[in-house]
């Protein structure tokens, strides 16, 4: 009887994939044979055995392999009734289904969603192009607020917490941000210490698992790279991508576009590792698909297809084949199921038409605005819980950008070359220039300091693209709960004091002697004070823009914008006395005047710089060095307060990067 039970499940098992009419059959087949051998058995056996029999032949018996690893949770993503629209208002904060003033029905990105992805499945979000396949996905993954769509989102069978539900899930997006510089297995690393928090040999035995599931074992060592750098294979870098949100194993993946950009093979491996962890582990992955091909439609579980953002179907593939059918559309045998509904989606779709939305549009606004009410008021939305301190944070971060930094030729190397040769270039152009005191060694002087200062703030500016590329993986990653905000502004400062500090002592050796500035090693070193800060204050300004601006060309136009107008109130050109009162302002917040000052302060103040003469007639002293600070109103104690002034700039500038890039994160996250 046991052996007669079981073969329907082996025969439903191997025949999965090729129909859901044949997998309806068996299970009725399935049915009848177990209601029969019931029958026939109770008749015979006393009722005291009959309760105990019940259970036995009415079990659910499953229909696909099953899933190793029980213990831990598995979830159940399911939307209703959801509708999502871009405003067409100019502030574009009217996201609401039925938004605005406007009588006519809203055109809707997603109309009345109705679909689910169950736990150990893979559920494929398919459709042509605009059909709204990404903007689900990211609906689902938690990536766009509750607050801006209509309807409900549930994690077995509660209200998705948008805050907390990052925890459990990962999110890949189709654009694969990683660390060019950094190997295949640092990269993961990194992930790892920040997402698990166990220390380092959790994250080591958790790496060295994943990279043997997703296949990197060979290539563990090797760098990413990206279009300019050779690194490994697009097929490796998707797994990669994979893997990083995959590191704190996650019960929930969420994927745009797993095979984008990448040929047949790699396409299969990368979906074959999917399918692999579903199986074994009981994930709930949904990916988004444009036209996979047959080896890949088969490792499927469920689709939904989605046309101009109606769902069109939702179910197994297998069902989508009957439903072409009963629409009466014939299948070619040289195309698939899914690429043949794609092209006669619109036949499917008799019952989504917009008379159906405007019928349920009112009402769904009314019940998804209770929803959202109740939602807001639970006490479920806390804050994430980040799996380190902030300490841990800054020291995990610090020693990532140390290692992007030194492997960063062109900008480790560079910018040391470019230090020391424009150090030496300089010093033999105004060589010994202090050696006679009239008035065209004074003006050379002042113009040396004016182009040190030029050229030690705009050097700077190479780092904008770097900091942007940051800015993206930095977004991606804070809107998962891998750490602070603030623990990346605080590694990002301390891992550039002695990069900048190495850069300014080469420059200011190189420069410094040749040109004959005041014979003094405290001159020497407090020239060398200046120059850091000079340098550290560019960066700063260069890191708050990076956070502000939405591309290169803004940034580069913007930051030299703003650096020639501070050169031109710096006092240089023109006196502080003789600056309009309107425009005053510049002339205390140039990033050139409290650094000018200090030079001339280092080289014409003290007691050595009082008694020297700086300008002389027919053998008379006429002017010394204190006379002159005192004709450029410069006060010998503001050697020491320019300084605290710059000091201020650059922690300011820092501050302001954090608060930018605060907001875009949290705005990103919530």
């Amino acid at each position: 009887m046991f052996s007669l039970l079981a073969f329907p499940y082996i025969t439903s098992h191997r025949i999965h994939k090729f129909g859901g009419l044949v997998h309806l059959l068996i299970s009725i087949l399935r049915t009848k044979l177990s209601l029969s051998l019931f029958l026939s058995f109770s008749l015979s056996t006393p009722l005291s055995l009959f309760h105990c029999s019940l259970p036995v032949f009415f079990m659910d018996l499953p229909m696909k392999r099953p899933i190793s690893g029980d213990r831990r949770t598995h979830y159940r993503i399911e939307a209703r009734n959801l509708c999502y629209k871009i405003s067409e208002s100019f502030d574009g904060l009217n996201w609401f289904c039925g938004g605005g003033s406007s009588k006519r029905v809203p055109k809707f990105i997603l109309k009345n969603v109705n679909c689910e992805a169950r736990a150990g499945e893979i559920t494929a979000i398919a459709g042509p192009s605009g059909a709204g396949k990404t903007t689900l996905l990211e609906i689902l993954g938690g990536n766009i607020p509750l607050r801006k769509i209509s309807g409900q989102v549930l994690v077995n069978d509660q209200h998705m917490i948008e805050k907390t539900f990052p925890r459990i899930s990962g999110y890949v997006t189709q654009d694969d941000a990683l660390f060019p510089f950094l190997t295949v297995e640092e990269t993961l690393m990194y992930s790892a210490l920040l997402r698990l928090g166990g220390g380092r040999k959790e994250a080591e035995s958790r790496v060295r698992k994943l990279m043997k599931d997703l296949g990197l074992e060979h290539v563990a060592a090797s760098r990413v790279g990206d279009g300019s750098n050779r690194g490994i294979s697009g097929g490796e870098m998707r797994r990669v991508s994979i893997g990083v949100e995959l590191v704190h194993d996650p019960a929930v993946i969420f994927i745009d576009e797993p095979t984008s950009g990448l040929d047949s093979v790699s396409a299969v491996h990368v979906m074959s590792v999917l399918r692999r962890m579903v199986i074994s582990q009981g994930k709930t992955v949904l990916i988004t698909i444009h036209q996979p091909g047959f080896r890949i439609m088969e490792l499927f579980d469920r689709l939904i297809l989605l046309s101009s953002g109606v769902v069109m179907h939702n179910g197994p593939l297998g069902h989508l084949e009957e439903k072409l059918k009963l629409a009466t559309h014939q299948i070619p045998h040289h195309v698939n199921v899914l690429e043949f509904a794609i092209d006669v989606v619109d036949s499917l779709a008799m019952h989504t038409s917009e008379t159906f939305n405007k019928l349920h549009y009112q009402q769904n606004k009314v019940e998804n605005q209770t929803i959202r009410a109740q939602h807001i008021d639970t006490k479920d939305e806390e804050s994430i819980s980040y799996q380190n301190s902030r300490s841990t944070e800054v020291i995990i971060l610090g020693q990532r950008f140390f290692r992007n930094t030194f492997r960063t030729k062109q900008l480790f190397a560079t910018r040391v070359i470019q230090a020391l040769v424009a150090g030496l270039v300089l010093g033999t152009i105004f060589f010994k220039t202090g050696n006679n005191n009239d008035k065209t060694t004074l003006q050379t002087r002042l113009g040396f300091f004016a182009f040190s200062l030029t050229f030690l703030l705009s050097s700077t500016t190479e780092g904008l693209p770097i900091f942007l590329r940051e800015r993206m993986i930095l977004m991606r990653e804070t809107s998962r709960g891998a750490y602070r905000v603030s623990s990346y502004v605080l590694a990002n400062t301390f891992i550039f004091l002695p990069f900048l500090l190495m850069v300014s002592l080469l420059f200011a050796a190189s420069v410094y002697w040749l040109v004959g500035l005041k014979n003094d090693i405290f001159g020497f070193f407090y020239f060398s004070l200046i120059v850091w800060m000079v340098v550290l204050m560019s960066n700063s300004f260069v890191a708050c823009f990076s956070a502000l601006v939405p591309n290169f060309i803004t940034g580069n136009s913007v930051i030299s914008g703003l650096m020639g107008c501070f050169f031109l109130f710096s006092g240089y050109f023109i006196s502080k006395k003789n600056i309009p009162n309107y425009w005053i302002f510049m002339h205390y917040l140039s990033l050139f005047k409290y650094p000018f000052e200090c030079f001339l302060i280092n080289e014409y103040g003290g007691d050595p710089g009082k008694g020297r003469c700086i300008e002389s007639k027919q053998g008379v002293c006429t002017t010394y060095g204190e006379v002159f600070l005192r004709q450029q109103d410069i006060k010998e104690s503001h050697k020491w307060s320019n300084l605290a002034v710059m000091l201020g700039f650059i922690v300011g500038y820092r501050i302001l990067s954090f608060v930018i890039l605060w907001y875009r994160c949290n705005r990103t996250r919530s």
